[in-house]
């Protein structure tokens, strides 16, 4: 879930090919392939992709070159990155061109869905409100569908060149991203975005063995944490998006953005939080500052 395998400086091919036995969807911008009997989602995909795709290049004039891939448990393994290849569903950068987002509902989403029965009345309402099924069963795929440009945002990371700095600033930034997007052009949507992080952070860390920013700088290059706690890490990072833009609005990802275009030098922690404070807002250096009190 949310992960970016970075290949930074490697060329950037025009055209990845198409592999069997998925099928290409035409008319947009970017390239999608999406497993047979998938053209549905893959077209919802493609449309919320190519929609945020013009709202960002408004805001910080770039736009990457993108293969996104909607993908059936079948044919997952024989694209997605090898360290997921076992794990249906969990959304990952192959590299800083292609994207696996899975096409189904699968055990990997549901796994973060306690009984809702169980659940407080006023999470279990908004969980209710936001991932409900008219059957009444729940899906996590709401969420999970809105990943699609959080996993794109790496590709405008490292395509542009930007300096993340740490591992918890790349996925942070992709996250500013994805809650600046929905938040200024489809709030409809965030319940969706946030019910889920929310609940996962409600739960406590009484699972999670790992839950400081230093392990997750240290695990994070071989996914060393585990695929659930690392989407704690993620959820806890989407929180912290969420308070960034509720204190400074869409104008914190265009600066936050500038700053990691313009510093490529080393920083040490003191320097890094003092940047982004003085440079950029308060609340992303507050991130690493007050990292246990995000919720």
């Amino acid at each position: 879930m949310w992960f970016c395998n970075p290949s930074f400086g490697q060329d950037v091919p025009k055209k990845v090919p198409k592999p069997d036995p998925l099928e290409e969807l035409k008319g947009f911008t970017q390239t999608y392939y999406y497993s047979p009997g998938h053209q549905g989602r893959a077209k919802s995909i493609a449309v919320l992709m190519e929609s945020a795709g013009k709202y960002f290049q408004r805001e910080i004039e770039f736009t990457p070159q993108t293969t996104i891939y909607i993908l059936a448990p079948q044919d997952w393994k024989s694209v997605a990155a090898k360290p997921l290849h076992d794990v249906y569903g969990f959304p990952h950068n192959i590299d800083d061109v292609r994207l696996a987002i899975a096409a189904e509902d699968n055990d990997f989403w549901r796994s973060f869905l306690p009984p809702v029965e169980q659940l407080p009345p006023p999470m279990a309402l908004q969980v209710k409100k936001a991932y409900g099924k008219t059957d009444g069963s729940y899906t996590m795929m709401p969420f999970f569908d809105l990943l699609a440009l959080h996993e794109m945002g790496h590709s405008y990371t490292s395509q542009a060149g930007l300096k993340m700095h740490r591992y918890w600033m790349g996925e942070l930034f992709v996250n500013i991203m994805l809650h600046t997007y929905i938040a200024e052009n489809q709030p409809e949507l965030l319940p969706a975005l946030e019910t889920f992080p929310n609940l996962v952070i409600g739960a406590g860390t009484a699972e999670f063995k790992f839950t400081s920013l230093e392990d997750f700088e240290r695990l994070y290059p071989t996914l060393g944490m585990g695929a659930k706690n690392y989407g704690w890490y993620q959820c806890k990072l989407h929180s912290a998006a969420k308070n960034i833009y509720n204190a400074g609005g869409d104008a914190i990802l265009k600066k936050l953005w500038k700053a990691l275009q313009t510093h490529q030098e080393e920083m040490t922690d003191k320097e890094f939080a003092n940047m982004l404070k003085t440079e950029v807002h308060p609340s992303v250096a507050n991130v690493y500052l007050t990292w246990d009190k995000i919720d």
